[in-house]
Order: C-alpha cells, then sequence, then structure tokens
C-alpha cells in the first residue's frame, strides 16, 4: 500500500493586521483583557475573497512541491465561510489555477476542517483513486463575524494555507488518525444566521449572531484532542518523547497549554502563532506548519502531531513522519493585490452594513 506524504507547502495571509487596541475602539475592553484571556495580540482581516487567498496559497504550494496545475488529481478545501456553497470553494480554486485535470471537494468540519481533509485525500491516496492531491485550509470570517460581540470579536482572523500531498513508497505522511465528533454538545459553538435555517426568517446574509459558550468549549476541546492525541500515539507505538513537535490548532492559548501538558509535550516542543493571527479556524493547523517549516522546526524523519477541535464538535489528531525534504523546490510569483484599506477600515465598514439591518422575525 503506497503512503502520502507531503511536498509542497504555503501560505496566503492578508496584510491588513486587527491590533488589540483597534478592537478597544469600538468594544468595550483593552489589550491586557484580551491577552490574558486568549493569547492574542493581534489577527488579519482580508481585503480580498477566499477564493484568492486560497488561490495564492495553492500556486505556492505546488511552486514547493515542483508541481504544476494540471499534475495535480484533487483539490480538497477545508472551510465553513465559502465564498458560496454552489458550486464548491474547490471547483474555483481549480479553474484560478487551471487545473484542468483534478477533482474538486470542500469539507466543512468548522476548525478541523483541513485535518479531516487531510485524512480524506490522504485515503484517497493509499487506496489508489488519485496519486496526489492539493488540500487548502483557509477562512474568511471577518464579513460574517458578529463585531458587537466581544466574547467572539477579540478571537478569529483570516487566513489560508495549503499543503501537496504525493504517493510515496516510504512511509511517511499521515501515519495514525483519529477523527470524532461530540455531536450531543453541537449548540454550545453554533452561529446563527449562516444557512438554510435562517432562509426567509428574519436574518440578512452576514448579520450573524454567536452562540460561543467558552467554558463548555474549553473543557470539550481539551478532552477531545487530548484524547485523540492519545489514540494516535498509541497506534504508532510511540511516546510523547518520539514527538518533535506538535502543531495544534490555535485557538487559544489555554487550550493550547491545557493539551500539551495533558499529551506530556512541553511548551518548547509546542508550535504556537495564536499571538500573530487568533483563530483562524480551518487555515490555523496549515499556517502554523508551514510557519514551522519556515522556522526550521521539523527535520526529515521526524514525528509531527497535529491536533484540533472545531464546531460540531469535531476533534482530531494526526501523526506524520515528515519526508526527506524541508525546504521547497520553488517558489511562486503568486500573490495578492494591493490592499488600500486598514483591518479597522474594514471592520468599521461591516460594522456600519450590519447596524440595524437584522429584520424582525418573519418580516
Amino acid at each position: 500500500m503506497p503512503f502520502a506524504t507531503i511536498t509542497g507547502w504555503g501560505k496566503c495571509m492578508p496584510p491588513a493586521v486587527l491590533s488589540n487596541a483597534d478592537i478597544a475602539t469600538f468594544l468595550d475592553t483593552d489589550d491586557e483583557w484580551i491577552r490574558t484571556r486568549t493569547g492574542i495580540s493581534e489577527r488579519r482581516v482580508s481585503h480580498v475573497s477566499l477564493g484568492e487567498m486560497g488561490r495564492v496559497s495553492a500556486l505556492r504550494a505546488l511552486a514547493a512541491a515542483g508541481l504544476v496545475a494540471d499534475d495535480l488529481d484533487m483539490i480538497v478545501f477545508g472551510t465553513c465561510t465559502m465564498d458560496e456553497q454552489v458550486p464548491n470553494m474547490a471547483s474555483w480554486v481549480q479553474k484560478a489555477i487551471s487545473a484542468r485535470n483534478a477533482g474538486a471537494m470542500d469539507i466543512n468540519t468548522a476548525c478541523t476542517s483541513f485535518l479531516y481533509g487531510l485524512t480524506t485525500a490522504s485515503a484517497m491516496i493509499k487506496s489508489g483513486v488519485i496519486s496526489n492531491a492539493l488540500v487548502i485550509g483557509g477562512e474568511l470570517i471577518s464579513p460574517m463575524m458578529d463585531w458587537s460581540n466581544r466574547n467572539v470579536a477579540v478571537l478569529f482572523g483570516d487566513g489560508c494555507a495549503a499543503v501537496v500531498l504525493e504517493s510515496s513508497v516510504r512511509e511517511e505522511g499521515v501515519l495514525a488518525d483519529k477523527l470524532g465528533s461530540y455531536g450531543d454538545y453541537r449548540e454550545i459553538l453554533q452561529v446563527h444566521g449562516m444557512g438554510q435555517r435562517y432562509a426567509n426568517r428574519g436574518w440578512v446574509l452576514g448579520d450573524t449572531e454567536w452562540n460561543f459558550d467558552g467554558q463548555e468549549i474549553f473543557k470539550r476541546a481539551v478532552h477531545g484532542m487530548s484524547n485523540a492525541c492519545d489514540t494516535v500515539l498509541k497506534a504508532r507505538g510511540l511516546t510523547p518523547d518520539d514527538i518533535r513537535l506538535v502543531v495544534p490548532h490555535q485557538a487559544n492559548l489555554r487550550i493550547i497549554e491545557a493539551v500539551a501538558r495533558r499529551a506530556g509535550v512541553p511548551m518548547e516542543r509546542c508550535y504556537v502563532n495564536v499571538q500573530r493571527y487568533g483563530n483562524m479556524s480551518a487555515a490555523t493547523v496549515p499556517v502554523a506548519l508551514v510557519e514551522a517549516l519556515e522556522e526550521g522546526r521539523i527535520a526529515p524523519g521526524d514525528h509531527v502531531l497535529l491536533t484540533g477541535f472545531g464546531a460540531g464538535l469535531s476533534f482530531t489528531a494526526h501523526v506524520l513522519r515528515w519526508g526527506e525534504r524541508t525546504a521547497p523546490l520553488g517558489e511562486s510569483d503568486a500573490t495578492l493585490p494591493p490592499c488600500d484599506r486598514s483591518a479597522l477600515e474594514m471592520v468599521r465598514g461591516y460594522l456600519a452594513a450590519k447596524r440595524g439591518s437584522r429584520l424582525a422575525p418573519g418580516a
């Protein structure tokens, strides 16, 4: 049976930075309150579509793998904030990069969407259905954010990253994975106003209300991620000492610390960038993985542990054995168009557009 190794990687972060001080200009909060509770100092707000971020990430990942778009057999796009539901985001990227020979599918398990996509694409390669795949994790959360709700507005940001998987005879890539969901608790992390349930029921597109029970989410996230990590380590006969680096979902620094503690891995072997980007949902793990490679935190043959949780409440863990290459084979000149507005200007625009826009129930 072949394996599915990661041979390319690339990220696309929008340039506009929304600081904690910026948020304090329209919410009753301050930098200390946000940092002490979340570990977040700033996040990004995108001036372009999710598809555009996906295009740039895809081309950078392909260049790193030494492939061109026509080489691709499959594109898997993990997201819960698609530009449109029909047709899907993966086909948008397929068209944008001219990947004429690829299949295209989306996966939505919220913050774990990239990791579920990693399992899906790896399984298709291992079973011989395809020989390679592009897996993207990206989110454009800012237009759908309830910027009047301090409990969620301080947490989230926009971003995107992608990896290329290729068939390999070497024992590399995803060696063990665990996917799960606490469906009975799905209501504790729920965005009202997105989906058919709200059509013609008094909701205006983009004007959302977030049900976010932070304490319960914390408990379920730590429990699910820790148990999943334990499961995949045991499946491979590994101990925490065998793991070179943990790349966790970047939701909240306290959650990362709790998961690392329960997994028995010291924080110096956990990659953390939540302070720079906040919670980018499906983009957090792939962006962190790309940055870990850029910073030399992963070496050939290393065991890497990925773990995440998201709405649903979905949770995952993956043990990877890294391949023989940690440097890109090439670089892409793909880039985003210039941004002519600050992040705060964009957010204030969202606030102004939504003010009073929600219709009365039944209207």
